[in-house]
């Protein structure tokens, strides 16, 4: 029947869910190695991500219905569309897998799940074991959706709160300077019996019945939002950063020699490395209004930009740029941020990437799209002091070469590296014999083998 110990891994396909929660994996997996984890993934999302543990005999990967009917006709509505879909599978879909992993590796002893898979809750409860969920979101953002109803309560939904975009939210000190403007959408503003806002109000309600949470994050980064959370939550369990406790394998490929580009600045802390992930990208004139700024600014810069964006660029950037510049593809972003040349990040302040970027000591230029990435903003600027926030959201030309002549040349920027390198010190303890960090993985350790 296989291992004694059999962990369930619930993973969410969708944006940048199912890495984080597999290299968190694969950190266990090479400790518990008596132990086997049964990851439940959709298959093109496992087609994706399988690498980071296909080293691993133990870490196995069974596919999950996406929810997609044959002869589906997508109608048009984008990545919500999918989630919806696949919301509506579920638990259907994962009890199938499960049923087969189950044949295959034994009875579970524990449940890990993606925060957003609340369901695994209701699944642990039924075969009586443990259940631990992953937020690959931030504190900040666990904290606004726990008190999702507080929050409806205090400003209202829809229209009513579009009227108190600027009202500060003192109704939950520890998220201030935040305002109404910056929580996720779906807490107040979009519909909130849609499908997905359904699902994060789920999620949250959840949150104290998990044996554990565990963050991509570190104490010492937050530290009003993560104290706050450790007395509502059973585990409050920070045990990143990620990339620096449970590196890829092998390592990012760097396919386009970013690293070498970058051996050859003539400075450190001069070049921009410009990235807005996987899932979104600034509309058309931001696009060009960003590489003009970069190009005003005359900074050395390293973008990663999807070959189907790059018509958006000004006529003649690529050229006029070629002897400071670099547009690929795709960049190694861990990598690449740990290069002592680059001296700031262009991002739309995702989770993982504004924690690679802090525990780097790269100050970042904001400019978020969805979710928790507005309040990120707000937070590395105001109360961090490693970032600085595109003015009103949109990236201008005047703007960008602006924030990048603070950051790359005057004594402004100089303060926000110190600080950036005062939390890449912190997040370099966190991970060290006896960090903060270590322990915490010691805890979680204990909830999957409590013989560890």
């Amino acid at each position: 029947m296989g291992s004694t110990r059999h962990v369930a891994v619930l993973a969410f396909p969708f944006g940048s869910h199912a890495a984080p929660l597999l290299n968190l994996v694969r950190k266990l997996a090479t400790v518990e190695l008596a132990a086997t984890f049964s990851f439940l993934n959709t298959p093109k999302s496992n087609a994706f991500v399988a690498s980071i543990a296909a080293d691993l005999p133990n870490v196995r990967f069974y596919d999950v219905w996406d929810g997609f009917e044959d002869g589906y006709v997508p109608k048009g509505r984008g990545p919500l569309e999918a989630i919806e879909l696949f919301i509506k599978a579920m638990p259907g879909n994962f009890r199938e897998a499960l049923s087969k992993a189950v044949e295959a590796a034994g009875e579970v002893t524990c449940v890990l799940s993606d925060a957003f898979i609340w369901i695994a809750e209701d699944m642990a409860a039924e075969m009586g074991v443990p259940w631990v969920a992953l937020a690959t979101a931030g504190p900040a953002s666990v904290t606004a959706h726990l008190y999702t109803d507080l929050l409806r309560e205090t400003f209202g939904t829809g229209e009513e709160a579009k009227a108190k975009l600027e009202e500060p939210l003192s109704c939950l000190p520890c998220l201030l300077p935040a305002r109404v403007r910056d929580l996720p959408h779906e807490i107040l503003m979009a519909e909130v019996n849609s499908p997905f806002a359904r699902l994060l109000h789920g999620k949250a309600a959840k949150f104290p019945l998990a044996k554990a949470v565990v963050f991509n994050s570190f104490d010492g980064l937050d530290p009003p939002i993560l104290n706050h959370l450790k007395t509502k939550l059973q585990k409050c369990l920070p045990v990143g950063p990620f990339h620096l406790t449970a590196p890829l394998a092998p390592p990012e490929p760097d396919v386009h020699g970013c690293l070498a580009w970058l051996d050859a600045a003539p400075s450190p802390a001069s070049v921009v490395y410009v990235s807005f992930g996987t899932v979104m990208s600034p509309p058309p004139p931001e696009l060009a209004a960003l590489a003009e700024g970069i190009e005003a600014s005359g900074a050395r810069f390293l973008w990663s930009l999807r070959d189907a964006a790059r018509g958006n660029l000004p006529r003649g950037f690529a050229e006029r740029t070629r002897d400071r510049g670099m547009v690929v593809g795709w960049a190694p972003q861990t990598r690449v941020l740990q290069h002592p040349a680059v001296g700031a990040f262009v991002t739309h302040c995702g989770w993982n990437s504004m924690v690679e970027s802090v525990a780097s000591g790269v100050p970042m230029i904001c400019r978020p799209f969805l979710g928790e990435q507005m309040m990120m903003s707000r937070i590395l600027e105001e109360v961090m002091g490693v970032g600085l926030a595109a003015k009103d959201g949109v990236l201008t030309r005047d703007g960008v070469e602006e924030s990048l002549d603070l950051i790359l040349r005057k004594p402004e920027g100089k303060t926000m590296r110190e600080k950036a390198e005062a939390l890449k010190q912190i997040a370099e303890d966190a991970v060290g014999e006896g960090g903060s960090s270590t322990r915490n993985f010691r805890t979680l350790l204990k909830i999957i083998n409590p013989k560890a």
